[in-house]
C-alpha cells in the first residue's frame, strides 16, 4: 500500500475528500518527525511505538576493497516498535 492508497482509503472511510485526507496524514507524519528529532519517543495506543535509537560508532570493511577497513560514525536511526493490538492483527 502507498502513501496516495493509504489517502484514499482513510478519505473514503472518513467521508472526506482526498485533499482533507492527506493534508491530514501530512500533519500527522509531521508531527512524529518533529518529536523525533527532538528525541523524544512516539506511542500510539493500540499500534506501537516510534522511536530513536543510537548506533555506536564501529569498524567496518571497504567492500570495493576487503583489506581496507573504514571508520563508520555513531548515528541515530528511527525505530519503530508493534504493539501488541498490531502484532495480534497481523498474526
Amino acid at each position: 500500500m502507498t502513501k496516495q492508497d493509504l489517502v484514499a482509503s482513510a478519505a473514503q472511510a472518513a467521508g472526506v475528500t482526498k485533499k482533507a485526507a492527506g493534508e491530514v496524514l501530512d500533519s500527522v507524519l509531521g508531527m512524529i518527525t518533529k518529536s523525533l528529532k527532538k528525541g523524544e519517543s512516539v506511542t500510539i495506543t493500540g499500534f506501537g511505538t516510534f522511536r530513536v535509537s543510537q548506533r555506536a560508532a564501529r569498524t567496518g570493511v571497504n567492500p570495493r576493497n576487503p583489506s581496507e577497513k573504514i571508520k563508520i560514525p555513531a548515528m541515530k536511526l528511527p525505530a519503530f516498535k508493534a504493539g501488541k493490538s498490531l502484532k495480534d492483527a497481523v498474526k
